[in-house]
């Protein structure tokens, strides 16, 4: 840095103790002062033909941040760049056109989910024909397509780590799990089926098994792989119930979480279904928009307790009405029914909620930049995608030093006896060869002095551990004997931890231990 000022060894051992500075945290949200400013908007047309916009999601990677692919009810996927002027003076429609990068029919019939995978080189669509699919975001080329669902497959979402496991949820009542490495059943629509089912997810307790409901009933609304890489959690549209699964059993869920789980049975809860699922970048919380209109978060390691925040504000009065907690945990952004969109602080549940001003229609789907802090998408029934982003002087799009953690390696006794020698502050860095090449060599050092060697009485050493030579007893499953892509889903048991080892395991009423 030009900047930098070169000072003693002592001050800059000083300056790394912790809290030997100041750093300046990243500020919340506040009503008196900051505003949103609304970058600019953008018409979903197609040569005249505007139909709704449907999902929408920024690229994952920092140099693609800017990319956002809307989906729409007519099968369409457009690409825009968010990074070019949007004069107030310029029609919607004539920002669509100068900042639309790619579009092409992606389905016959309407997109409802879209996401990236695989460093935004792909995206996948799901949609109401029944069907997901792998495109080639250059390319516009369709490399899979994940057949077997029996409704609109309402929600996607990729393995944190492996893009090539995908969980998908469907208006049939199912959940299923796809490998994308997988061989082509169909060599001619390069289509692959799942991997796993499980079907029946979300039933209403007070349904008749013999008679069942319409689809809508039992529709699986949202979909997450958590960030454990083992559990999912689901979302229907028949009560406000999320439920965690296990991929190496998925046989029943392994624990459930509702808003209200002290209310007793005799009461008869009114149900709400949830609209869409969304979780923080580390996972630790996850939010679920209500049709009660409420925004419930909930901590992962003790779901099953009930929400820990409850948010309230926005009329949530269709299932197209989104809400996303921010990568940082932060903030929650809501669209709305009244056509406004919310923005909660996560620290202050109970204050009223920002309002963001500007669409004509329901605000339904909408989303966080990971990269670009403080920007979001939102879209509404008025045909518009709106680009938003926070003040500069309230959010910092700067991150804190605090949330970047370097390892330094300390100096080597030897070292550190060159750095009081008369020797040249020179030799010190050509001797070091495993110093990082970021520190930078200090020129004022104190004069020359003679310091004792001090070492760690015998007595008190520790004594070295009696070799040993690691043996591998680890136990394979069958799938990993065979190396079948689908072994990552069903890793040994002694290697991996679900969410579910993090859950107090109570003994059911009437057993007690003696």
């Amino acid at each position: 840095m030009d900047g930098f000022k070169h000072q003693s060894f002592f001050q800059d051992i000083k300056s790394r103790e912790v809290h030997g500075y100041r750093v300046k945290r990243r500020p919340y949200i506040s009503h008196e002062s900051c505003n949103f400013n609304q970058i600019g908007a953008v018409a979903v047309d197609h040569d005249g033909f505007t139909p709704p916009p449907m999902a929408l999601a920024f690229c994952k990677t920092g140099k693609n941040s800017h990319i956002v692919a809307v989906t729409d009810e007519g099968g369409y996927l457009s690409l825009f760049n968010t990074r070019v002027p949007f004069p107030s003076s310029s029609t919607h429609l004539q920002n669509a056109e100068k900042a639309k990068v790619l579009e092409w029919v992606a389905h016959d019939n309407a997109i409802f989910d879209v996401c990236w995978i695989k460093e935004d080189t792909n995206i996948l669509t799901a949609s109401g024909d029944q069907s997901i699919k792998v495109w080639d975001a250059q390319g516009k080329q369709c490399v899979r397509a994940l057949m077997g669902h029996t409704g609109s497959v309402k929600s996607i979402c990729p393995h944190p780590t492996n893009h090539d496991i995908v969980v998908s949820g469907s208006r049939d009542g199912s959940f299923a799990l796809w490998d994308l490495r997988c061989p082509d059943s169909c060599s001619e629509n390069c289509c692959i089926l799942s991997i796993a089912t499980v079907h029946e997810a979300h039933i209403s307790p007070c349904q008749r098994r013999t008679r069942r409901g319409k689809a809508s009933s039992v529709s699986i609304t949202s979909i997450l792989y958590l960030k454990d890489e083992l559990s999912i959690a689901s979302a229907g549209a028949v009560d406000s119930v999320i439920k965690f699964w296990d991929t190496r059993n998925l046989k029943c869920p392994v624990v459930q979480a509702c808003p209200h789980p002290d209310v007793s049975a005799q009461k008869a809860p009114r149900y709400h279904g949830v609209s869409s699922l969304s979780q923080d970048l580390n996972g630790a919380f996850i939010s679920a928009s209500c049709m009660d209109s409420r925004i419930y978060l909930y901590n992962v390691l003790q779901a099953e307790k009930g929400p820990v925040k409850t948010f309230k504000g926005c009329k949530i009065e269709s299932f197209f009405v989104k809400s996303a907690i921010s990568p940082d945990a932060s903030h929650i952004l809501s669209g709305s029914s009244d056509g406004n969109a919310y923005v909660w602080q996560v620290n202050k549940p109970l204050e009223d909620p920002i309002m963001l001003k500007g669409h004509d229609g329901e605000v339904t789907a909408l989303d966080w930049c990971t990269s670009e802090t403080g920007k979001v998408a939102t879209s509404s029934d008025d045909f518009t995608v709106r680009f938003w982003n926070i003040h500069n002087s309230c959010y910092s799009n700067i991150r804190s030093p605090s949330s970047i953690r370097r390892r330094v390696t300390a100096l080597s006794s030897m070292q550190r006896r060159k750095l009081f020698s008369d020797e040249k502050p020179a030799s010190i860095k050509n001797g070091s060869a495993g110093c990082d090449s970021n520190l930078a060599c200090h020129q004022d050092l104190p004069d020359p002095i003679t310091v004792p060697e001090m070492s760690t009485p015998v007595s008190k050493k520790r004594k070295p551990l009696p070799s040993f030579e690691p043996q591998e007893n680890f136990e394979k499953t069958p799938e990993a004997s065979k190396r079948s892509p689908s072994s990552v889903l069903n890793p040994p048991s002694s290697l991996r931890k679900t969410i579910r080892d993090y859950f107090l395991v109570t003994p059911p009423s009437g057993l007690h231990s003696k």
